[in-house]
């Protein structure tokens, strides 16, 4: 497992210029972690997508929701961390802000592919995506279809939270240990990795012109 090595990437009491250090690379370190692990099932989620696997690209996709989900819940631990121990401290964190993650990087990426997947299945099919909502729930593809809404959510709830306790600890100007202002991580709250799946949720009865169908 390796654990006396990632144990030893953590800055020794004798380095560090506040107490604090060791939460914050806690934090973003476990984070990371997590964020890798997410970036894998996503990947082999799309590659399961394109082999026509759908129930097992769900489970996956599941996986990488709930780790998602440990990432937002580790942001807890900054509520103990307070604006003037966070100043003390800033000068020694580096790049932390969310841009320079690998991680959220391959995240990206990892959707992207994942969505651009999705796109060609269900278009080799013929399946119009405004017809995903009032499918058979038991569906395969309505199941992966909500499993990807669940992740977007899930990617929005931990940018809300972010942005909030960027709030909390450094305010506005800045918010990010590299100069990253609260207010982008604000605009990205509502960025969408699966636009058409949300646009699709307008019309849940499948006709855009919002009458039922027969």
């Amino acid at each position: 497992m390796r654990t006396d090595v990632l144990l030893d990437l953590q800055r020794s009491q004798d380095e560090v210029i506040h107490r604090d250090e060791l939460l914050f690379q806690v934090v973003h370190q476990s984070t990371e972690l997590w964020l890798k692990l997410a970036a894998a099932e996503l990947t082999e989620a799309t590659a399961r997508v394109n082999a026509g696997d759908l129930a097992v690209a769900e489970s996956l996709l599941a996986r990488a929701t709930l780790a998602m989900r440990m990432v937002t819940d580790h942001l807890e631990m900054f509520r103990h961390l307070s604006p003037v121990d966070f100043q003390a401290m800033q000068p020694a964190l580096g790049n932390g802000s969310g841009a320079e993650s690998p991680g959220w990087r391959q995240i990206q990426a990892a959707s992207r592919q994942l969505g651009r997947a999705f796109a060609d299945h269900v278009a080799g099919r013929g399946i119009p995506m405004a017809k995903l909502c009032p499918a058979d729930p038991a569906d395969p593809v309505h199941r992966l279809a909500e499993a990807m809404v669940e992740w977007d959510e899930r990617v929005s709830l931990w940018r809300a939270r972010h942005y909030q306790v960027a709030l909390r600890v450094g305010g506005h100007a800045p918010a990010g240990v590299a100069g990253s202002p609260a207010t982008m991580l604000a605009k990205l709250v509502g960025h969408r990795f699966f636009p058409d799946l949300w646009q699709a949720r307008l019309h849940p009865t499948g006709d855009e012109t919002g009458t039922a169908q027969p």
